[in-house]
């Protein structure tokens, strides 16, 4: 076998994270810990709140539907604002506050984070009747930082 790769939509393995199943597109473990990449459906009431990664950059690619990025800052008045669409490729780098949100009734997503252990806290934090992004101890665990709430659902999509 060679060292590529190829996964296409749903050949990758499942695990819940809040109320959404997410798809693991390629392991932290497959990777050797270099990345780990989730495709997942982002949906305007379940954006997370702002927040900070300290072990690991994050990188989207839109695969459909529309996505509005907050980043920059830990408050959502003070953060540079971005609106992907489809194709678009979106760069957060470590340490930076950030946060996204589905603007249309459905964004997919592929989602990219280099090292790939944070993998370990979506699986671990696994599914929820409710988003609830309370501080904990596994956040920590994994350097995560909540900064405040998530942004308002738009009234509209």
């Amino acid at each position: 076998m060679s060292s590529a790769l190829v996964r296409n939509p749903g050949d990758g393995t499942t695990f819940s994270y809040h109320m959404n199943v997410v798809e693991q597109v390629v392991s932290n473990a497959e990777t050797s810990g270099l990345v780990s990449v989730t495709r997942q459906i982002a949906r305007p009431d379940q954006a997370p709140p702002l927040h900070t990664h300290s072990q690991e950059d994050e990188s989207w690619i839109v695969l459909s539907g529309r996505v509005r990025f907050w980043v920059g800052s830990t408050s959502f008045d003070e953060c540079e604002v971005y609106e992907a669409e489809p194709g678009a490729f979106v760069w957060g780098p470590r340490s930076v506050p950030h946060s996204y949100q589905a603007i249309t009734s459905t964004a997919e997503l592929l989602v990219m984070c280099n090292p790939g252990a944070i993998e370990g806290y979506f699986r671990e934090a696994g599914a929820t009747d409710s988003r609830s992004d309370a501080p904990h101890s596994l956040m920590e665990e994994y350097g995560f930082v909540i900064h405040g709430n998530p942004p308002p659902v738009p009234e509209t999509y």
